[in-house]
């Protein structure tokens, strides 16, 4: 998309769109900011783009806004089929992403991560493993840094590991990383894609823009994934925890090793891996292939993966206050996440269920939860609340507490926990009943906790 001199709409203006204004500008364009939101509601988000050529048309009618505009910027949130979308096909008038557009101007190697789950935790794991190997690294993508933000200070010899949703794969066009993996497929965002064959589609178009040349990291141990491999185009690296692979990654005799080509390259102890849990072997698993697809020394890869403890909200341990454990998995935002999760626990568990509906089925959920005896309680909130009240009693599992706010959970959970057990937030359902995303959530829950007493 060309943007010199251009007049560009950019809808949804949360972190993507005002990274996408600021790119725009740097190019020399002028953005026209809209929202369905009004620029008061932003309070000093907006701050950043004030006294600039940008056009504040917030709280307007975006289609009636394209009139006059030269292209099309959408967020993340803003879907495919939006109004939007539909008449600027109709006039004629060029769209994009704002992933496609920091990927058309960045500079320097890209990596990009998907799948339902662990993107977050892969990407910033990978993102480490390249700073230790001495590289100038920028993480970004669906991870809470925009890509634009990215392509306004990256340099030929710079790394970009992406993390990529499906939202941002919808709108993609020449996308193209150098090596990408799809981590895992499960069910979630059927709000929004409808149905899981979309899904699986859009998750797939990560390597859309593959060739022969460059690599698909997959998981050996997902069927959906399995069957994938023959509809790239790419070098297909595997990765798995159960069964050795001809080339990637796995596990041999209790140790992580790459093998390519029929090179073998032991990395480390799989028991030497710090952050803990079967499904975060996976994720070490995925981006050790994917550092050893670009190169990177092993003792490198060891020593990140020996050293990483890591991300925020997701299995976070908070405190422990009067000989209860309170963890923090606000990044539990789909079933399969939070079944990772109950998997996690050693101990006596109250779980914090609930919020807003996706649309999903909480039966694999809950016939986990009853199958596990370390789940003792569960407190049920928000939208979903009364749904997963009722599936879990479907389960045999009887042990339910109603909530009405973050707050009121959190008191129920504690007044049901035992010295030496744990509080578990790790909800299933993404925040926007109650919360702005998983972050605010998270950040919410940790301040109550630490208001405890």
């Amino acid at each position: 998309m060309k943007l010199g001199g251009r007049r560009i709409l950019v809808v949804g203006m949360a972190r993507s769109g005002i990274a996408a204004a600021q790119l725009i500008l740097h190019h020399g364009g002028i953005p026209i900011l809209s929202d369905q939101k009004s620029e008061e509601a932003f309070g000093q988000d907006l701050d950043v783009l004030r006294g600039t050529a940008c056009e504040f048309r917030l709280g307007e009618d975006a289609g009636k806004l394209l009139e006059g505009a030269e292209g099309l910027v959408i967020s993340p949130g803003v879907p495919i089929d939006a109004p939007v979308v539909k008449r600027a096909k109709e006039l004629g008038v060029p769209m994009v992403g704002e992933l496609e557009l920091g990927w058309s101007l960045l500079q320097g190697e890209m990596l990009a991560i998907s799948g339902t789950n662990g993107k977050t935790t892969t990407t910033t794991l990978l993102g480490k493993i390249f700073e230790n190997a001495g590289r100038v690294t920028h993480v970004a993508g669906n991870i809470g840094y925009p890509l634009s933000s990215v392509a306004l200070e990256s340099k030929k010899d710079d790394v970009c590991v992406v993390e990529v949703s499906s939202f941002q794969l919808e709108s993609v066009r020449t996308f193209h990383p150098r090596v990408a993996a799809l981590l895992n497929i499960t069910e979630d965002h059927l709000n929004r894609h409808g149905d899981m064959q979309t899904y699986i589609r859009l998750k797939q178009r990560l390597f859309e823009n593959q060739s022969e040349r460059d690599v698909a990291v997959l998981n050996l141990d997902d069927p959906a994934l399995r069957k994938m491999a023959d509809r790239v185009k790419s070098r297909v690296a595997f990765f798995s925890r159960t069964q050795k692979v001809e080339n990637g990654a796995f596990v041999d005799e209790g140790k992580l090793v790459w093998q390519w080509d029929g090179l073998r390259k032991p990395i480390c102890d799989a028991d030497a891996i710090l952050i803990p849990g079967p499904h975060n072997l996976e994720n070490a698993l995925a981006a050790a292939a994917m550092a050893c697809a670009m190169d990177v020394p092993a003792p490198v890869i060891r020593h990140t993966l020996m050293s990483f403890t890591g991300v925020e909200h997701r299995i976070e341990k908070v405190r422990v206050f009067q000989g209860v454990t309170y963890i923090n998995d606000s990044k539990g935002t789909n079933v399969d996440s939070t079944i990772k999760a109950v998997q996690s626990m050693r101990a006596p568990t109250v779980i914090l269920l609930g919020g807003y509906d996706k649309h999903a089925d909480f039966a694999p959920l809950c016939r986990e939860i009853a199958q596990t005896p370390h789940i003792t309680d569960a407190v049920v909130m928000g939208q979903t609340a009364r749904q997963i009240d009722g599936q879990l009693r479907e389960a045999g599992f009887d042990r339910v507490v109603r909530a009405y706010s973050l707050e009121d959970a959190l008191q129920k959970a504690r007044s049901l926990a035992v010295p030496g057990g744990n509080v578990l937030l790790s909800p299933a359902c993404a925040s926007f009943d109650m919360f702005r995303d998983y972050e605010h959530r998270g950040q919410a829950f940790k301040e109550l906790v630490a208001a405890l007493g």
